[in-house]
């Protein structure tokens, strides 16, 4: 039987289906690039009339008198680009890359014949430095992709120059905005990603890296946005099943080993081809994953049950062995597309994820059952109208529903008889029926009584028209209107007693408010100019963003909740509309043919998570506020705080060290205001409470060096250096808060931020035969990140400005394909993660020593620390499988 939320679930996600099938609206920026060359003879000289096509896209440009062609809106993919000419040998270029929001570049020289000669086919490589380029942009093909030792979008992105763990050139990671073709999938909750894409379903990804342009919007560190593959003209078969486990070194972590090669699963399948409907194809994609953690435990080693709220009975039973992480996730894609109608192409697109997980917790090694289950939905789909109105004029328009669905709990029903039988989780100590200290306090039974919701409803409107004034000069502008419903908290308190639970459900005077729902409105419009003159380009563009939270604020935060005697009663107000404009500026000018410098600049706008704002924002439990009370009501939030700011700088240099050598050199710098912090806030009774404020900086600075070798023979390899110093008064919103319970020196001031890693190293290495093999290795070497030290005289030292080690990580992924035959072909891989079974990787460490392996005095409290294992970067991973291919080409 379907449960009500799931119906309510589901039911939203198709009404706006019905919507989008009534109303005709598509897309956004980020799908398409634009492709142009010269066609000459052999003699070097400009042929007019030559015939440019790419048969796949159904696009192509005739040359002018000076052998230039230009073909405006290609969808981003590899193409297959065909020449012709009469009195020329038709010539066919394969393997042409053009990345979405991009100039590619293709000159062709055709050879002359007086009879017919066979057709010439020669293989197509992107330049190895693209000079054009104003900001850095790298590209990531699915070719690419499929050669490197990744699965996830995340793995990817973290592979590029400049980033740390997500966080992009110093900034935090919620300032990221993440794109499925163009147009956001963020959770405003809390500016993440709503879906998790397999490489499976990827075209190309392009990661945005400091400046861009001002149709990116919504992001103050970088964009990641990712082109999903599409439907084909022929029917077109794909899919891929692995399954893995950890492999450990010998006596190296503090977990036992228990072979399991069902431990990481995943199965994929893809089609593509015609629908058998007039000029229409699709494209259908599953997948199917299972990874356990590595800690291994038990559902139960006691069966603990009550009676009577006084009884207790432990009953030790025959433990099942568990690991006590894992998850499990499945992702669907559907996409069809249509262009029956002349210079039109409409599209629908759907992406279905859900996953179901448990948290690798040590402590409750012993009684896995009593963890939290964590199930989340999401759902991101709309329909794409393009209207090519003449070869220098389109537009797109996009309707889509982000829909994402969060709930954590042990049992979905809050009044489960089971959370009355069981109790809260105890430890051997607190049963009695095991030795004190008994497995380091493990819990042993009972459940937990974290319960969570999360729901977030967005409707995407989206607009842009592009227009090409000339040959060299395009201009383009957008728009974007995003209402979003907001519902999340706690559904119904458990509160232990000593021997019950005691439920609470929506008494916010308590302390415990039921959970809010909010509908705030962010709007945004831009306008973008990009100009070719002479090889020089210039590219600068005006966004325009609002934000409108839609709820009430205290009329006085000395008065909050209008009930201090004697003080002026001033109502609640609306929050303020929040207006930014962001220019954004870029240059790249050409030093040679093979070597240029580029500049940008630009003001970047986001406003901060819609789950901080809001959370705890309900200002009437401050009505028993005192100055002598002790009783903590947390950081409250602040709907009505400004957008965060960020000011760039970069500037760099570009040069084709040889045709199949590139280096690209990048300074950068960041001016970081009005990030969220805490602030203390005093009354008219002389009181004080924590709320939330703009009030946090930062800075950064740094630079980027790029090699990149395209493939000599076999092998090709990319390295990239960055050197980067990012700090701030504050890693995170609440640590204000956390200093000031410490009792620690709240004076702002600045200091390395959490992920300020000084030293990066990327070097991937790739050796391949097409169709026949390929050998990829990913190595990254880092500086270690700050902690703040302790010495034992004297207690905390200066905030982060102790350094942890320094760290290295190699994966390997190597593919061979025995048969191939009539578009068909069977491979076998193998993908090894953490080669070297490396312990550290900018984890925890000991304050006193600033080492992860030991503490200068060993209590208790470090003993039970250097027995978890999860402490320590996962182990060794070891992935074996087969992946398939076939159909027409």
């Amino acid at each position: 039987m379907t449960s009500r939320g799931t119906r309510e679930k589901w039911s939203s996600v198709a009404g706006l289906a019905a919507l989008a099938l009534c109303v005709a609206l598509a897309a956004h920026a980020g799908t398409t690039g634009k492709l142009s060359g010269t066609v000459r003879d052999a003699k070097k000289q400009p042929l007019a009339g030559a015939n440019v096509a790419i048969p796949d896209a159904r696009l192509g440009a005739i040359t002018d008198s000076s052998g230039r062609y230009v073909i405006y809106n290609v969808p981003a993919a590899t193409y297959t680009l065909r020449i012709g000419l009469i009195g020329y040998t038709t010539t066919t270029l394969t393997d042409v890359a053009i990345p979405a929001d991009r100039t590619t570049t293709q000159d062709v020289t055709l050879q002359e014949t007086a009879v017919q000669l066979q057709e010439v086919v020669v293989k197509g490589q992107r330049p190895v430095v693209e000079l054009g380029l104003t900001s850095n942009v790298s590209t990531v093909t699915r070719k690419e992709i499929a050669q490197l030792p990744v699965q996830q979008l995340e793995d990817i992105v973290n592979l590029q120059a400049g980033v740390v763990d997500g966080h992009i050139r110093g900034g935090r990671k919620d300032e990221v905005q993440y794109q499925v073709d163009g147009l956001t999938v963020n959770n405003p909750y809390d500016n993440t990603s709503s879906i998790r894409l397999d490489r499976s379903v990827l075209e190309e990804v392009q990661v945005i890296s400091g400046t861009f342009d001002a149709e990116y919007g919504q992001a103050m560190s970088g964009v990641v946005n990712s082109v999903l593959r599409r439907g084909t003209q022929q029917f077109q078969w794909s899919g891929e099943v692995y399954g893995g486990d950890y492999v450990f070194s010998s006596a190296t972590r503090p977990t036992e080993d228990l072979a399991n090669a069902a431990a990481m699963q995943n199965y994929q399948l893809t089609f593509s081809g015609p629908t058998g409907l007039p000029k229409t194809v699709f494209l259908a994609s599953a997948r199917y994953g299972v990874t356990d953690g590595y800690v291994q435990g038990f559902d139960r080693v006691a069966d603990l049950q009550r009676p009577a709220p006084d009884s207790v009975i432990v009953n030790p039973i025959t433990p099942v062995a568990t690991p006590v992480g894992y998850s499990h996730e499945w992702l669907g894609l559907a996409k069809l597309s249509n262009r029956s109608i002349s210079g039109v192409e409409l599209s629908y697109q759907a992406i279905l994820n859900g996953i179901e997980s448990r948290d690798e917790n040590w402590d409750w090694r012993y009684n896995a059952f009593g963890l939290p289950i964590r199930r989340t939905f999401s759902a991101v789909h709309g329909f794409e109208w393009t209207h090519t109105l003449s070869p220098t004029t389109f537009y797109r328009l996009n309707l889509r529903q982000n829909y994402f669905d969060y709930k954590a709990w042990v049992y979905d029903d809050f009044y489960d008889p089971r959370y009355d039988l069981y109790g809260a989780g105890l430890s051997g100590n607190q049963l009695g029926a095991f030795p004190p200290g008994y497995e380091y306090d493990a819990i042993l039974a009972g459940v937990s009584n974290e319960r969570f919701i999360q729901n977030t409803n967005s409707v995407v409107m989206a607009g842009s028209i592009s227009k090409v004034l000339s040959r060299d000069h395009q201009v383009k502008a957008g728009f974007e209107w995003t209402p979003t419903k907001l519902k999340f908290g706690t559904p119904g308190y458990l509160v232990w007693s000593g021997n019950s639970w005691i439920r609470h459900v929506n008494e916010p005077e308590n302390g415990f408010p039921a959970p809010q729902t909010y509908d705030p409105r962010m709007g945004s419009a831009y306008a973008q100019d990009d100009i070719e003159w002479n090889d020089l380009r210039f590219r600068g563009g005006l966004r325009f963003e609002f934000f409108d939270a839609r709820t009430l604020v205290p009329g006085d935060p000395a008065n909050p909740a209008n009930a201090i005697a004697g003080a002026p009663y001033v109502p609640p107000h609306a929050t303020s509309r929040k207006i930014s404009l962001a220019p954004r500026i870029g240059v790249s000018y050409p030093i040679t043919t093979k070597s240029s410098l580029f500049f940008a600049f630009g003001h970047f706008y986001q406003m901060p998570q819609l789950g901080q704002m809001f959370s705890n924002a309900d200002y009437s439990v401050l009505s028993t506020l005192q100055a002598s009370s002790n009783k903590d009501y947390g950081v409250l939030g602040n709907p009505d705080v400004k957008p965060e700011k960020t000011v760039q700088y970069q500037f760099g240099y570009k040069q084709q060290l040889r045709d199949w050598l590139g280096l690209d050199l990048t300074m950068f710098y960041k001016d970081i205001h009005d990030l969220l912090g805490t602030e203390i806030q005093t009354t008219y009774n002389n009181a004080d409470y924590e709320r939330l404020a703009n009030l946090d900086f930062g800075t950064v600075i740094g630079v980027t060096l790029a090699l990149d070798q395209r493939p000599v023979g076999p092998v090709s390899t990319s390295l990239d250096y960055t050197w980067a110093v990012a700090q701030g008064n504050s890693s995170d919103p609440y640590e204000a808060a956390a200093r000031r319970d410490a009792k620690e020196d709240l004076r702002p001031h600045q200091v390395p931020l959490n992920w300020d890693q000084r030293h990066t190293l990327n070097l991937t290495v790739t050796a391949a035969d097409p169709g026949t093999y390929a050998v990829s290795g990913v190595f990254r070497a880092v500086s270690g990140q700050p902690y703040s030290p302790t010495a034992t005289d004297f207690g905390t030292l200066e905030r982060n400005s102790g350094r942890k080690p320094a760290s290295f990580l190699m994966d390997l992924r190597a593919e061979w394909t025995p048969l191939r035959a009539s578009g068909a072909a069977l491979s076998l891989f193998g993908v090894v993660y953490n080669l070297f079974d490396q312990r550290f990787w900018n984890g925890t460490v000991f304050a006193d020593t600033g080492s992860p392996y030991y503490p200068r005095v060993l209590t208790y409290t470090e003993e039970k620390e250097l027995a978890t294992p999860t402490r320590y970067y996962g182990p060794r991973r070891i992935q074996l499988g087969l992946r398939w291919e076939g159909g027409g080409r």
